[in-house]
């Protein structure tokens, strides 16, 4: 009988990781709190046309404290420990409505039709704390044109996942889940509003909106919508959760302006996480030139 003598650099048949375990890569990834943003996504090249009056801010800061309602509506820090059991993969986001192509998306379909690039972005919560981050993704417009949009559709209504079991805070408030926002068709088409996937170089962090978010910068933070799973196109607009809760102090535009104020707190003044140095609040967040032109001067 021959005997077979493995080469060095051969492996053994019994040692090779089975192909149901390759094929639920992302399965684990997602487990281990990683999303499938693929390499050269997570270092993709930083687009020099957008620049910051201030320092980036530290990525630990920027990921440790943080709104995210459905993990918890009473606190900022701690999130990411409350979503140990969001699971992020497999993801679809639904494009529907106004639209002639209708069509449900695998995240890695979205990873691999769009240019990834990085941007660093001011960020502004309206409860007046602040942030600049290095943000990867690509333009919401590049999504949005995949769908075909027909002329009746004058808004965007975008839709947060909607799982109480994995998302502890949505048993604690009693909201109107799961969580809805929108933008008017011009703001969505804006060439700043960003689909992100990461941040700072890495695959977003579940408490940050993985694996897919919204970033508009020129608006106050919670229009930022996290976990997107759904984009709807509509004739008319679409109403939000907190303007719903609280049309007085949350309006459907919420673009940052330092001289209309909160209804409980001025506006004027910013604070920059983690020292919350205070800053001037500059008018949609320092991107009058990009977004003016929508606006007649009454629409914040």
């Amino acid at each position: 009988m021959r005997i077979r003598i493995p080469k060095g650099w051969e492996m053994r048949e019994q040692d090779a990781t089975p192909e149901t375990v390759f094929l639920n890569r992302r399965q684990l990834l997602a487990a281990a709190g990683l999303s499938a943003l693929p390499a050269w996504a997570q270092s993709a090249k930083r687009n020099e046309a957008f620049t910051l009056d201030r320092p980036i801010t530290e990525e630990w800061a920027a990921t440790g404290y943080n709104n995210f309602y459905e993990l918890n509506p009473l606190a900022k820090e701690g999130l990411a420990a409350l979503a140990s059991e969001f699971q992020i993969s497999p993801w679809t986001v639904e494009l529907t409505g106004q639209c002639n192509k209708p069509q449900k998306l695998d995240l890695d379909d979205i990873l691999k039709k769009f240019p990834f690039e990085e941007r660093l972005y001011r960020f502004r919560c309206v409860e007046r704390w602040a942030m600049a981050v290095p943000w990867t993704g690509f333009p919401l417009s590049l999504l949005l044109k995949l769908a075909d949009p027909k002329p009746s559709a004058k808004y965007v209504r975008f839709v947060t996942v909607n799982r109480p079991n994995q998302m502890p805070g949505m048993k604690q408030a009693p909201y109107p889940w799961p969580y809805f926002e929108g933008l008017r068709m011009d703001e969505a088409m804006n060439p700043l509003t960003l689909v992100t996937t990461g941040m700072y170089g890495k695959p977003l962090p579940k408490q940050n909106g993985a694996p897919i978010r919204l970033v508009v910068p020129w608006k106050y933070g919670y229009k930022s919508i996290k976990s997107i799973v759904k984009i709807e196109f509509t004739s008319s607009e679409p109403p939000t959760l907190w303007n719903k809760l609280n049309a007085q102090e949350y309006g459907f535009y919420s673009n940052i302006d330092p001289k209309k104020p909160h209804p409980r707190w001025s506006q004027a003044i910013e604070q920059l996480i983690p020292t919350m140095q205070r800053k001037p609040t500059l008018l949609y967040n320092g991107y009058e030139q990009y977004v003016a032109s929508m606006y007649k001067g009454n629409e914040h």
